[in-house]
């Protein structure tokens, strides 16, 4: 079992702690900014201190288990100015994640259950991958993309840097979504996404907003 420190007291930190010795893991601790207010174990393991604290446990592999992925990047940026590498991240697969092909799957990514990957894919650093999705043959997720639960990438989807696809929601083959975008549940993505773009609906398109702020 090799060891592990998790970055971030969430949701996604108790959905990754709960498989985390199943992967062959064994988690010695949370580090989290609000650790003096959560006293109290996460998933089973203790808040042991600020995110800080990463120079006083040298060696240990890491995994940053925040939700939105521009605050990953933010995250991660910090622990590379407090001195940590790369090459300390862990990635983690779910044990019941298909990857038959061996597709790449980069430093600090997590795949939840029931995640398929297939043929001639690359998943990116820091990526979160939710439960049911399905990644098919010669997609690129980008590095601090999310794919949330039950998502479906038809052929060769290019998914950008930080961009979120939503629950449910089915992207056509060849399509891009672009950096920052974020597509809506449901969604049935046919044309490429502009970056920092938002697009919902069936088939998807643009969000506008009415001059009450409400969506049109």
């Amino acid at each position: 079992m090799r060891p592990l420190l998790v970055i971030g007291a969430s949701g996604l930190a108790r959905e990754v702690l709960a498989f985390a010795p199943a992967a062959g893991f064994e988690p010695i601790g949370i580090l989290d900014d609000a650790a003096s207010r959560l006293p109290y174990p996460v998933g089973g393991v203790r808040v042991i201190g600020p995110i800080e604290e990463v120079g006083r446990i040298p060696g240990i592999q890491l995994l940053v288990c925040i939700g939105s992925g521009a605050a990953r990047e933010r995250i991660v940026a910090r622990l590379g100015r407090l001195g940590v590498e790369a090459g300390r991240y862990a990635t983690l697969l779910d044990p019941s994640v298909r990857n038959p092909g061996g597709c790449r799957v980069g430093a600090g990514s997590i795949l939840l259950a029931g995640v398929v990957v297939t043929a001639d894919a690359l998943v990116g650093d820091h990526v979160v991958v939710m439960p049911n999705t399905t990644i098919t043959h010669d997609c690129i997720v980008g590095d601090f993309a999310t794919l949330t639960a039950g998502v479906s990438l038809g052929g060769g989807v290019t998914v950008g840097r930080r961009a979120t696809v939503g629950m449910n929601a089915s992207v056509r083959q060849r399509v891009t979504i672009g950096a920052d975008a974020t597509i809506g549940m449901g969604a049935v993505v046919l044309d490429d996404v502009p970056a920092g773009a938002t697009w919902v609906g069936v088939p998807a398109a643009p969000m506008r907003y009415a001059a009450t702020g409400g969506a049109a």
